[in-house]
């Protein structure tokens, strides 16, 4: 098990992480909304801007950290658009 610093000392498990997304995008809120009203939604921002980590037990996982933090973290690059 590898355990990734998602910021402010919170761990999470990079084995059971599906996708890490940018908050933006109505999809995302919709994703997020929908966790918050199944209480699986983890929010660990601390009040600041977020990146959404969506894992393989269906909870959501909110870093304050931007996408290419979180990204680096899991050793992941990422391409500019």
């Amino acid at each position: 098990m590898k355990l990734v610093n998602i910021g402010f000392g919170n761990l999470i498990n990079a084995d059971r992480v599906i996708a890490i997304l940018s908050p933006e995008s109505a999809p995302v809120k919709k994703i997020v909304k929908e966790s918050k009203a199944k209480s699986t939604l983890i929010d660990a921002t601390h009040g600041r801007k977020t990146s959404v980590i969506v894992t393989d037990s269906e909870n959501v996982v909110l870093s304050y950290l931007d996408l290419k933090q979180v990204a680096a973290k899991f050793d992941v690059e990422v391409e500019d658009e």
